[in-house]
């Protein structure tokens, strides 16, 4: 039997767990400015992974209890800080300096200009987070927004990240993400507590084919060239651009695929961390975790009644699973059918680096004393650089019938929930420091009468 009772339990006010010991309201300070000051120490020793929320139950085992308290959503500003930390913009990157074998042109291998709260190889920057909760499914576009706060001339606080940040967010849906809570839709020790009402689920969402695309153009910069070594093949008319690529020692295509795959992880699986530290120092709980299945998230479950987010995806004979491409108006990976061929996928990632806006374009703001000389000391890719690119990108294509062959063409691993705790479960069932001062204060700093 579930149980509701806690003999040592905290005092309470309007129906929430206070934890013991608790300072009164008046006497807490402003959250924001407190939240200024929360150590980064404090964070990353007191991290852990909190699932139980307001509203949640564990309906067996030793640890049975079912929660006294309904479901409490973020915030409005709850949910911006922790995107901001997952995604925001914090100015220009410093981008790659040098590299001797094209001096004294800079690196040009960036793809965008922008830095966040979260790095990314080489500054390409291939990932955008979805997400949702309570009011429904959002995106939250931050890689090719430009710097929205400026370290140079501004001083970056929390509340000034919130404020810039919120004209990102882009309504898809009316109602929270469905996800029946069950298997194979959620790992079956998630049932009982992911995407809960009340909790915010946030959605990183890599572009593995753009990344691939800016691997390809590191190669090519660099001399390097790959061969198709599935099939024990090198690719045909590589051998015209043996005057810029090394086209008889070339790196293997899975090997390449596996690079891009793995750098484009980084950035997920570090964006999921910048959002779970900014938990601790708000005193939410929650945590980073991959339980749910990535297919039915993206909306390639092949149940119409669970379309997820509802991503474009192919089937072929050749893939053991389902290959979704991108939401079509809203994020499109680099890569038919969202461009006629690898061809005009090349040249719209050309433009993204080096057009308005991008991070080797004259006019982009940057955070040189000199922006426009370094920015436009970079050597653009010329036609032929294209065209050594897009011929091993087609050959991909055409053999493996998806960009890239071997590895998924958009990626998700990594997710995070963000909840408010139910600190009488806490209580109960864990010894003193189960959670930290923050989540004990939060309901006093974050939510009190008067609606700070």
């Amino acid at each position: 039997m579930s149980s509701t009772q806690d003999p040592a339990s905290p005092t309470r006010t309007a129906g929430i767990p206070v934890a013991r010991g608790e300072p009164s309201a008046p006497e807490l300070a402003d959250p924001l400015a407190d939240l200024a000051t929360f150590p980064l120490v404090e964070a990353l020793f007191g991290r852990r992974s909190r699932r139980f929320a307001l509203g949640d139950e564990i309906p067996d085992g030793p640890l049975a209890y079912r929660s006294r308290h309904a479901p409490q959503p973020l915030t409005e500003l709850e949910r911006m800080l922790v995107l901001s930390a997952m995604g925001g913009t914090t100015g220009w990157h410093y981008s790659i300096t040098r590299n001797p074998r094209y001096a004294p042109h800079p690196a040009n291998y960036a793809g965008s200009a922008t830095g966040r709260t979260f790095p990314s190889a080489a500054g390409f920057h291939t990932a955008e987070l979805f997400f949702t909760d309570d009011s429904g499914v959002w995106f939250f576009p931050t890689r090719d927004a430009g710097t929205l706060v400026d370290p140079a001339t501004e001083q970056v606080t929390a509340e000034l990240m919130v404020e810039r940040h919120r004209g990102r967010v882009r309504q898809l849906a009316d109602q929270r993400l469905h996800l029946p809570a069950e298997e194979p839709y959620l790992e079956g020790h998630n049932t009982w507590c992911v995407n809960v009402p009340g909790s915010l689920l946030v959605v990183p969402v890599a572009d593995i084919a753009q990344h691939m695309l800016a691997i390809l153009c590191f190669f090519t910069q660099n001399g390097y060239a790959i061969f198709d070594d599935v099939n024990g093949r090198e690719i045909p008319g590589l051998e015209r651009f043996r005057d810029r690529v090394d086209v008889d020692a070339p790196f293997p295509l899975t090997f390449s695929e596996q690079y891009a795959l793995t750098e484009a992880t980084a950035e997920l699986a570090t964006s999921c961390y910048a959002g779970v530290l900014m938990l601790q120092a708000m005193g939410l709980g929650g945590w980073m975790f991959d339980g749910i299945d990535r297919f039915s998230v993206l909306g390639a479950s092949g149940n119409p009644d669970v379309p997820g987010l509802g991503f474009r995806y192919d089937r072929d004979e050749r893939w053991a699973v389902p290959n979704p491409t991108g939401l079509p108006g809203v994020f499109e990976a680099f890569c038919p059918p969202h461009h006629a061929d690898m061809a005009a996928a090349v040249a719209a990632f050309t433009e993204r680096k080096f057009g308005a806006g991008g991070p080797f374009h004259p006019r982009t703001p940057g955070a040189w004393s000199d922006s426009p000389g370094f920015r436009g000391a970079a050597e653009p890719h010329d036609e032929e650089f294209q065209a050594c690119v897009a011929l091993q990108a087609q050959y991909i294509l055409d053999t493996f019938g998806k960009f890239p062959g071997t590895v998924p063409t958009l990626f998700i691993l990594n997710y995070v929930q963000a909840h408010h705790l139910d600190l009488e479960f806490y209580d109960r069932f864990f010894q003193p420091g189960a959670y930290l001062r923050t989540h004990a204060e939060h309901r006093e700093r974050w939510h009190s009468p008067e609606g700070a």
